[in-house]
């Protein structure tokens, strides 16, 4: 890791290793919501799926 940080320092391109940092740190944040929502609409569908079975056992059907 030093010496890509050496090479990218004497190219004069620290710029684009902080841009690099970024964009992966970025998108690790990106793929962690995504997976964190994709987790809580499952949640909800579970919690739905179980109202409409409790409704179906214990509901006054009219």
């Amino acid at each position: 890791m030093d010496s890509l940080i050496r090479i990218f320092a004497e190219r004069g391109d620290l710029a684009h290793l902080a841009l690099l940092i970024w964009a992966l740190g970025a998108s690790a944040l990106a793929w962690r919501a995504v997976r964190e929502l994709a987790e809580a609409a499952r949640r909800f569908d579970d919690f739905v799926r179980e109202i409409a079975r409790f409704n179906a056992l214990f509901g006054d059907d009219k």
